[in-house]
């Protein structure tokens, strides 16, 4: 199987179960890719100014709690 459309004929194929499992682990592999990525951003300074901005909002009390803002919405 080499293209998109080969992969999703062959999911296509699969019992609903076997669907779900591989969706479960489609999602794991990619959270791991994005850990990976912050991994490697973090390592490489690209957040470093994002870091250094939450520090500074943190020390001046200019934050929200996290459930005021998922009350919010």
């Amino acid at each position: 199987m080499n293209t998109r459309l080969e992969v999703e004929s062959a999911i296509k194929q699969l019992p609903e179960s076997e669907v779900r499992n591989l969706a479960k682990w489609l999602q794991e592999y990619l959270d791991e890719m994005w850990d990976q990525q912050i991994e490697t951003d973090l390592a490489s300074g690209k957040l470093d100014r994002l870091i250094a901005q939450a520090e500074a909002d943190i020390a001046v009390h200019n934050v929200r709690d996290l459930n005021e803002v998922l009350c919010d919405g």
